[in-house]
């Protein structure tokens, strides 16, 4: 039997400063109860080395 897959999307409130609200760390009772999410920065130098 197939287990059946849920596919979340994550949101974000409108006129959410995501920027200033991604870069917060989680607080220690965050972490213990598992309410924190990682967050992954993905940055794209455009500089041309030549």
């Amino acid at each position: 039997m197939k287990k059946r897959q849920t596919k979340e999307e994550a949101t974000i409130a409108v006129g959410m400063d995501t920027e200033e609200e991604l870069q917060k760390e989680a607080t220690m009772d965050e972490v213990e109860q598992g309410d924190y999410t990682q967050v992954t920065t993905l940055s794209f130098d455009e500089n041309d080395p030549s």
